[in-house]
């Protein structure tokens, strides 16, 4: 049984993907959901080592125009990040380069209590570069061979002076 280039590359892709997925999954995170009362703050912490890229995302499932304040605090307290969210859910990430404990710190500057849904963790993005690199070669191999086999397709074209 011969397999293709083209499927080869299809099945390192998807590979890739599953592994990077796995890895997410696996992440050291947090979530918890909160009923924030007008100028209030919630404030959610974990425990980071070494340095890599963490994330955030904060979801307001009645969101009717509210807003809240955001910042990632340091082991020291110092603000790595702050912003204000408009949307009814934000993603963000932020780089850390120290151990310790991390905070997240969620403020309600809207006039009205807000139902939040709040998840905090470590991307571990330094354990999917092997799997983005097995992507990235198998994406390469489908695009080389799917170009060859478009110029190589030929099409018959009938004569012209059929009588």
């Amino acid at each position: 049984m011969k397999i293709s280039l083209l499927k080869l590359g299809l099945g390192l892709t998807i590979i890739g993907i599953i592994w990077i997925s796995f890895i997410f999954v696996e992440t050291e995170k947090i979530h918890d959901t909160i009923l924030l009362k007008q100028s209030n703050s919630f404030e959610l912490k974990l425990q980071f080592t070494g340095a890599d890229i963490g994330f955030y995302r904060v979801y307001m499932p009645e969101f009717s125009g509210e807003e809240v304040f955001l910042q990632i605090l340091d082991t020291k307290d110092n603000v790595i990040q702050e912003q204000e969210i408009h949307t009814k859910m934000s993603v963000g990430y932020f780089d850390f380069n120290e151990n310790g404990t991390h905070t997240i710190k969620v403020t309600n500057i809207s006039k009205n209590q807000i139902n939040l849904q709040i998840e905090f963790g470590n991307t571990n993005s330094l354990q999917m570069i092997p799997a983005g690199v097995l992507i990235l070669v198998g994406s390469l191999t489908m695009i080389v061979m799917g170009y060859l086999k478009i110029t190589n397709y030929k099409i018959e074209q009938p004569d012209e002076n059929i009588s």
